[in-house]
């Protein structure tokens, strides 16, 4: 009861606890059997942390909104889930917003990809050179914003209560995490999990420096919507090649400052 308590009372705490426990644990393992070198491992990663101290402030903050919306939504029998036949029920309640606000995430992740103004901010987790763990918090703070406000718009469409959203912040943060991780699934044990979830072996794919694989495995946690809408793709490891090509220069892509440009620059799309 006490530490259900404190997680319903310090939700932002508890996640960025979860979170930390989850990325240092698979940067360990990554560091121990991985194939990027030390040296180089942990200053690529020291980039990518960087984003870490322009992302959480703008995360913590926005996060009240998430909130006041979905008190509100609660308060006043708000949203589609009120919709739902048997909503009532614990199993229905949770399963479908669950299931819904992953479809969210989905949409939000091909809007990001298919309008230009939001696609120079989406690119700058796409132009790292080598995907690994750390890769996940590689997000410019512009993108953290634009997220952010999609899932206010998800939460007020949805009307989902918080527990709801600290278990799919729960899931989110676990699937997101391992799909970034410089690891492959077995085959077999890929085909068994990448059929319901995203694995990191389709998650690479989508980091593919070229087009179509990286308008492919939109998928947040669930791959069905992949599967669905016709954007599922695979492709073997050695044919993957991370990073973007649009931004293939390692003068930029390694540099914070020159990172943080990206978006404000003239996009080119091949």
């Amino acid at each position: 009861m006490f530490f259900r308590a404190f997680i319903l009372q310090h939700e932002d705490l508890s996640q960025v606890i979860f979170y930390a426990l989850i990325i240092t644990s698979l940067w360990l393992a990554e560091c121990l059997i991985g194939a990027i070198k030390p040296k180089a491992k942990l200053a690529h990663t020291f980039l990518n942390a960087s984003f870490i101290f322009t992302a959480l402030p703008l995360q913590l903050l926005l996060t009240i909104f998430i909130i006041l919306i979905m008190n509100w939504a609660n308060a006043n029998h708000w949203g589609l889930i009120y919709y739902i036949p048997y909503h009532s029920n614990k199993w229905v309640y949770y399963i479908s917003l669950f299931v819904l606000l992953d479809l969210g995430e989905y949409v939000y992740h091909v809007i990001m990809h298919k309008i230009d103004v939001l696609w120079k901010f989406h690119l700058v987790h796409h132009s790292d050179l080598k995907v690994d763990v750390s890769t996940t918090v590689r997000e410019h703070p512009g993108e953290t914003c634009i997220r952010t406000c999609f899932l206010m718009l998800w939460v007020f469409l949805l009307g989902p209560g918080i527990v709801v959203l600290m278990i799919r912040q729960v899931f989110q943060t676990f699937f997101n995490i391992l799909a970034h991780t410089e690891f492959r699934l077995p085959h077999k044990l890929h085909m068994v999990v990448g059929a319901v979830f995203i694995t990191p072996n389709l998650h690479h794919v989508h980091h593919h420096h070229e087009l179509p694989y990286t308008d492919c495995n939109y998928g947040d946690v669930l791959s069905i919507w992949d599967r669905l809408f016709g954007t599922y793709q695979e492709l073997s490891e050695n044919e993957t090649h991370f990073g973007i090509d649009t931004h293939p220069d390692p003068a930029v892509n390694a540099r914070f400052v020159n990172i943080l440009k990206i978006p404000f620059q003239k996009l080119e799309r091949k």
